[in-house]
């Protein structure tokens, strides 16, 4: 995807860099150590630290923010920086609870982002589900980003957001074209609910790249947290027995470095 800078400063914190906006998905910049509840009995410890300070990344035009209700997509630190953002963009109940200049978007809403001097961006909210059917009330509202601007020539830089695989997100594979998508991995369990996800293992990755036909696969949100059940690890094994096409589409970005996509 031309003309994009990633730096992915680690858990699902990734500063989006293209044609003179820098978006921050899913501020978390706290130091590692500390134990967050998550609500219904379940909570994670933070066991690794960002790669960057959040002083390091801005400034910061947009804060696409996956949901505000888990310490994982939004620690303190990262609650602390929202201010700085001109514009946030998540759920609607999101909005609600954080105020100020948010955006609340539902599953294929619209909105687009302008400013002077820089190519519009058009922002679809694309469907996201934290968990198993009918966990909507327990896990809470969340929703991913396909980012579209002009000069695209394979597509979407798709956000997927805490999501596993299911019909909504089958339903953007059939509606938008994805060049590069960041992927939220973990394949996240909880001891109180058991075998139960709440994130996309490698496995559904594996899948949801077949059913989109997505040039890049950019893997996040699978280190720094003790409810991360699928570690890089991990999802490399999986990958080692996905078809070679499929293995090839996937790329580590190392945690703190800025890449530049390729064309």
């Amino acid at each position: 995807m031309k003309g994009v800078r990633l730096t992915h400063v680690g858990g699902p914190t990734v500063l989006v860099e293209v044609g003179g906006w820098r978006l921050l998905v899913d501020p978390t910049f706290d130091a590692p150590g500390r134990r967050y509840a998550f609500g219904w009995g379940t909570s994670s410890r933070k066991v690794a630290g960002p790669a960057l300070a959040a002083a390091d990344v801005l400034p910061v035009d947009v804060v696409l923010l996956s949901h505000d209700h888990h310490a994982d997509n939004l620690d303190d630190a990262g609650r602390a920086l929202l201010p700085s953002a001109g514009l946030v963009v998540t759920t609607v109940a999101g909005a609600r609870r954080l105020g100020g200049t948010v955006r609340g978007l539902r599953a294929w809403d619209r909105t687009e982002l302008v400013a002077p001097g820089r190519p519009p961006i058009e922002v679809t909210a694309t469907p996201a589900r934290h968990g198993p059917p009918l966990s909507r009330p327990v896990a809470g509202h969340v929703v991913g980003f396909a980012l579209r601007w002009a000069g695209q020539e394979a597509g979407v830089l798709w956000i997927s957001g805490d999501t596993v695989l299911f019909d909504g997100v089958r339903q953007m594979a059939d509606r938008l074209d994805v060049d590069t998508a960041l992927l939220h991995l973990g394949g996240v369990r909880f001891p109180v609910t058991g075998p139960v996800r709440y994130s996309m293992t490698a496995r559904q990755a594996i899948e949801l790249c077949r059913l989109t036909g997505l040039r890049t696969a950019v893997p996040v949100h699978y280190e720094g947290w003790s409810h991360f059940r699928e570690g890089r690890a991990a999802v490399e094994e999986e990958l080692a027995r996905a078809p070679a096409d499929v293995r090839g589409r996937f790329r580590w970005l190392p945690i703190g470095e800025r890449v530049e996509l390729a064309a």
